[in-house]
């Protein structure tokens, strides 16, 4: 064999012997001598390392027995322990029900007693959990509940403190619904910010603030309502709130916090300015030709006014024309003409009236038209909200009698704006005509005058 084959063989043994010849076999064989002598010496290593292995699970086997022993009688101690536990359970069981029986003996008529004290503890939780006299005299509340479930646990008594505390906090919250007080509490503002406010507390039924703002009580906090009731409301209670002592004015609602419907309904009333903003566009519109007639009639008015002064300036001197109004136009047309004959003065004079009567009656028409005009609008605008009211309740159905009579509501605002708007147009329109009329009336009358005085100045000549 060549060194090339030898080596390779060598190498190829080592690599099957690594596991068990260790550093022996790290060496390179050079001869077959040499790599059997590293296959003996691997043999006898092994053979140590297996003796070594043997004579450890030896010694293992006895711990593990002795191990085993220990935790068989540890079990059999817990045994035993969980036999005595059970027995000793079994009498306390025994012992329980005979003292609870023997409770209840003793109670007697105090079992009944104590269920009267939980159902008035039950029934004064709940009205202190609303009253506006805790927003002033916190933890109650808690105080009963704590009672209440002390109580419901047939092993515990209350104390006579406790069953006294529940008479005084009865008594007091008797007394707070008919006092009128303020203290200083935390309230929040509609933007969610919370400060102190001194507040007055009528009774159980409202709580204001100093500036006349009424305020809601909900989960143990203040806050200011986000919209204030209109009209004097909100002026009487701080009125109410800055007063020395007398009778004040001031709105309570008698439903109380826990209801407060009256209050409620005051608030979503709406205000003129709300209402008007109910009637849409045609609303809009009726307003609109409302300003208008309304600017027309007293600009009509003053001129009206101006030309009756001018003519009766001129009534008080005829002998004398001035053109700056209508009877003086007419006095000029006979002034031109003295000699003209009676019956086409007549036509002359006519003429001179027809062309300052548009002039004087300028604007009636149009007033006559919006007033007649206005409530038709209204009308409209009733039926277009009619429809809508009637195909809302067609989608959503008519489980909701106040919003179909919210929208049919808005609907007649419309109405009432036409109304609101022709009734003073009618009688605007009513004083326009009339003082033109009077203006008309004179100058008609001065021309039949005019007239008779000619005719009778032409048969004297």
């Amino acid at each position: 064999m060549s060194v090339n084959f030898v080596k390779a063989a060598a190498l190829a043994l080592t690599g099957v012997l690594s596991l068990s010849a260790g550093s022996v076999m790290a060496q390179e064989a050079k001869s077959l001598d040499e790599l059997l002598n590293y296959v003996k010496q691997g043999q006898v290593s092994e053979a140590k390392e297996n003796r070594a292995r043997e004579a450890k699970f030896s010694k293992d086997k006895a711990n593990q027995a002795a191990a085993l022993q220990r935790a068989e009688a540890e079990r059999a101690r817990q045994e035993q322990l969980s036999a005595e536990l059970e027995a000793k359970f079994e009498q306390n069981e025994l012992l329980i029900s005979a003292k609870q029986q023997q409770l209840q003996e003793k109670l007697g008529t105090l079992t009944e007693l104590f269920g009267h004290l939980t159902s008035a503890a039950g029934d004064l939780s709940s009205n202190i959990e609303v009253s506006l006299a805790s927003a002033q005299y916190p933890g109650r509340g808690e105080f009963l509940k704590e009672l209440i479930d002390k109580m419901s646990n047939s092993d515990t008594l209350p104390s006579i403190e406790e069953i006294e505390r529940v008479w005084f906090e009865l008594m007091r919250e008797i007394r707070e619904t008919g006092v009128v007080t303020t203290f200083d509490a935390e309230v929040s503002s509609p933007a969610g910010e919370r400060a102190p406010r001194q507040v007055l507390r009528v009774g159980a039924f409202n709580i204001v603030d100093t500036n006349g703002n009424y305020l809601s009580y909900d989960g143990g906090s203040l806050s200011e309502l986000p919209r204030q009731p209109s009209g004097p409301y909100t002026g009487w209670a701080s009125n109410l709130a800055n007063a020395s002592g007398g009778l004040n004015s001031f709105g309570v609602d008698p439903t109380g916090p826990t209801g407060g419907s009256f209050l409620a309904a005051i608030i979503d009333t709406p205000t003129l300015e709300e209402r008007w903003h109910q009637g849409g566009y045609v609303g809009y519109a009726i307003t609109a030709v409302g300003i208008f007639a309304f600017v027309l009639a007293i600009w009509r008015m003053l001129v009206l006014t101006a030309v009756g002064g001018k003519v009766n300036s001129q009534l008080k001197n005829l002998s004398k024309a001035n053109t700056n109004n209508p009877l003086g136009r007419v006095l000029k047309i006979h002034e031109d003409n003295p000699t003209m004959d009676t019956e086409t003065l007549e036509l002359k004079l006519s003429e001179g009236v027809l062309k300052e009567t548009p002039k004087l009656e300028s604007g009636l028409t149009l007033l006559k038209i919006i007033a007649a005009v206005a409530p038709l609008m209204g009308l409209l605008g009733t039926v277009t909200g009619m429809i809508i009211t009637f195909q809302a309740i067609t989608i959503f159905g008519a489980g909701d009698p106040k919003a179909m009579a919210g929208g049919i509501s808005g609907a007649l605002i419309t109405t009432v704006l036409g109304l609101l708007v022709a009734i003073p147009t009618v009688l605007l329109h009513t004083v326009v005509n009339g003082r033109a009329q009077r203006i008309i009336h004179v100058l008609d009358e001065q021309t039949t005058g005019m007239i008779a005085e000619h005719t009778e100045a032409n048969l004297r000549s």
